[in-house]
Formats: structure tokens, sequence, C-alpha cells
């Protein structure tokens, strides 16, 4: 198998990008198996599993679990997925991250000081 060039990579991750943000679990779970890392990330630094997060798409956020992804990269802004989706108010999504382990703790905010915030304590477990 011949190599991508880097143009072509920089093509597949911005359609890998697009498919996660559209929730197309299937079409991602191929892309990782023929070889795209499972955090791969834009040049903001939000990988799969953070736009996935942030367009509320629950499905795909635990198919991205389920293939590796680690819930705990920041983007460049040092966010989380978790503080993600609690600002976006995406219920299903934070339960799917909390019970993978998100740490509640990481990331600027944290998903701590997110729920608070945006008064969703009620989504994350008690320290």
């Amino acid at each position: 198998m011949t190599p991508l060039t880097p143009e072509q990579t920089e093509r597949v991750v911005a359609l890998a990008m697009h498919l996660a943000r559209a929730g197309e679990s299937a079409q991602l779970t191929e892309f990782v198996e023929h070889g795209l890392p499972v955090d791969a990330a834009d040049a903001g630094a939000n990988t799969l599993l953070m736009l996935a997060a942030y367009h509320g798409h629950a499905e795909t956020v635990g198919t991205l679990l389920r293939l590796g992804a680690d819930p705990d990269v920041p983007n460049a802004r040092g966010q989380v997925a978790v503080a993600g989706a609690l600002f976006k108010g995406a219920d299903d999504v934070v339960a799917v991250l909390v019970e993978a382990g998100a740490d509640l703790d990481s990331g600027t905010p944290t998903a701590r000081a997110a729920a608070a915030m945006f008064g969703r304590d009620h989504l994350l477990p008690a320290r």
C-alpha cells in the first residue's frame, strides 16, 4: 500500500472530522479500522471524540471510546469533551463520558466548573 501524501492525509482527517460532527459512527469505525488514529485532531486540536461530543452524538462518542479514544485529550483552548457536552446541554453524551471515566477535573474549564456554570451539577458524580 502506498502511503498517503500530506495533502491526502489532511483531506482524510477533514472528512473524518465532518463524520464526527455528523455522528456517522459506522464510517468513522471504518476509517479507524483502516489506520486513522482514533485521537486524530484538526488544526484546533479538536479530536473526533470532542467534535462528536460537542455536536451531541452519544452513540458516536460511545463508538469512539470503544475504539480507544482518550476522553481527556484537550483541544488548543484546553477544553475537554465532557465540558463541551455540558456546555451544549448534551446530557446523554455527558453520561457516556462519565461512565467511560472521563476526568471531571481536567481541562479549562473543568467539567465540574462547567456543570456549575450551566446548572448541570446533577449530571456528575460527587467527589
